[in-house]
Formats: C-alpha cells, structure tokens, sequence
C-alpha cells in the first residue's frame, strides 16, 4: 500500500511537469494572437496597475511641486537677504563717500589756513534742542582746545566752543538763539579801498529764513552794501581771528528804530548736517576769560 502512494506520487509529478513544459513551449512560440487566459490576465494586471500607478504618480507629482516651491521659498529668500544686505552696502558706500568728500575738503581747508593752527574733531553728540543749538565734539582740554575757540566746517563758520572737559568740548552754534553768541564780522568790500568795508555784529539767527542777521550801525547806501557780498569774521573781537567765512549778504533792511541796519546774511556751512570740525587755535595773543565776542 505505502508503495502505491509513492508511485502515484511520482506519476503525478512526472505528469505535472510535462504540462509545465509543454505550457512554457506553447506560450514562448511565436504567435500573432494571444489566447483568452493570456489577454484576460494581461488586461487585468494591466487595469491593477493602470489604478496603482496613477495615484502613484500624481502624489510623486504632488511631492516634487513641494520640493520645488520650497526650494524657490529658500532661492527667494536668499535673493532678498542678499537685495537687504546690497541696500545696506548701498548706504554705506554712500555715507562712506560723503565722508570722504567731507574729511578731503577739511584737509584741503587746513591747508588754506595760514594765520591760526586748525585741529580736527568729530561731533559725537548733538543737543535736540534749538534754543541752545549745542554739539558735543571728541577733542577737549587734554587736545588743548579752550573756551570760546572758533569752530568752522570746510565751508564756513558755524560756532564757538561753550565749554570744555579733558576729553570732549561743547560747541554752541551760530543757529542758537542765546543773546550773548555774538560774533564780531565784517562785510568784505568788493574794493581794496579800507573805508568800503563794514563791520558790525552777527546778532541773531532768523530760523523761519534760516539767515544770520548782522548789525551794524553803517549807513548801507553810504556803504554800498549789495548782495552777494562775501561775510567774514573780523578778528576786532580779540578770540576769532580774521577771515573766517560766514556767508553772503542777502538784503539789507534797517531796524525798527531806524538807527541801525539789519544785514540778512546766508551762512556758508550748513549747521544740521555737521559731522567734522575744525577747531581754530588762534595762534595770535588772545584774552584768558572772553564771554563772548566783542568790539567794532
């Protein structure tokens, strides 16, 4: 019995094989049609993976537009971190530049300089307030900057020094409106002759005109005072010396009593836009305690 089965077993098996390989033989020879097992499992699997694959293909699509917006996201903010930073290097040039004009003008000036011994300072420090119109600069007594010492910019005169500390000095400019800030000048006659200047006194700083007003008792038709006339320090005051650039004549208009003439004159430097300074030591003999700039 138990031989049976082995034998039947084995016919079985000698049997499938001979089927396998003849279905193998039948299925690899060269055919024009397939037969209807064949194209029904064919177009099955091909449906299963037709529904597969399109699911599949539109989440790998969905993926690498992610990809790709976010790796524009990155591209766009690198762009814009290098535009800000551009801008930045834009203003600095910029500031650079002017800076550069600014100290290659001030080195120029001091070239210009002859009578009096100019040093350089940078204003660290600027009062918001307009009545006192202060600056704060980085040089002080230890520089051998002292009291009521001129204070100029490569166009012009803008002040004196108020008070000094070891390190820094104070600079009030010719914009505040203390009634003790008065600077001794003279209008700079358009002849050699010595009577056709006039002299007087910058008194006043109009902030509605943004003029210095000068005072002076001179008759302005006798004077022929015109517009356009050069203004400088007069050097009658015994602080400033003499030469120093104010401005120029605007007009003239007399006082409210008639005694004396207003001068309106347009300051050489610009006092809101300060950054260096020039200092002038007066290198003629000057007194130890000046409140303030006197004499005609």
């Amino acid at each position: 019995m138990p031989q049976f089965f082995m034998n039947k077993r084995l016919i079985i098996l000698l049997v499938s094989i001979i089927i396998l390989v003849a279905l193998i033989g039948f299925s690899i020879r060269s055919r024009d049609k397939l037969t209807w097992p064949e194209q029904f499992i064919k177009d099955t699997s091909g449906w299963v993976q037709t529904l597969v694959s399109r699911p599949a293909h539109y989440v790998a699509g969905f993926i690498d537009n992610v990809r790709d917006l976010q790796s524009t996201y990155e591209e766009n903010k690198e762009l814009k971190a290098k535009l800000e930073e551009l801008g930045k290097l834009e203003y600095q040039v910029q500031g650079l530049q002017k800076e550069n004009a600014t100290l290659h003008e001030t080195l120029k000036e001091k070239e210009n300089l002859s009578s009096y011994n100019p040093m350089n300072a940078t204003v660290i420090r600027r009062n918001p307030d307009r009545w006192r119109e202060l600056l704060t600069i980085n040089k002080g007594s230890s520089n051998g900057v002292k009291k009521n010492m001129a204070v100029m910019t490569a166009s012009g005169l803008i002040g004196k020094v108020k008070s000094v500390s070891t390190g820094t000095a104070t600079v009030q400019l010719l914009s505040s409106e203390d009634p003790t800030n008065r600077i001794s000048a003279v209008i700079q006659a358009d002849s050699k002759k010595k009577g056709d200047k006039v002299f007087g006194l910058i008194v006043d700083y109009d902030k509605e005109s943004k003029y210095l007003i000068m005072e002076s008792t001179e008759d302005s038709k006798k004077a022929k005072i015109k517009k356009g006339q050069l203004v400088t320090t007069s050097g009658l005051g015994g602080v400033f010396p003499e030469g120093l650039p104010v401005g120029k004549v605007v007009k003239v208009e007399p006082d409210k009593d008639g005694l004396t003439n207003n001068i309106f004159i347009q300051p050489a430097a610009d006092f809101y836009d300060v950054e260096h300074v020039i200092i002038i030591k007066r290198t003629a003999t000057q007194p130890d305690d000046v409140e303030e700039e006197k004499g005609l």
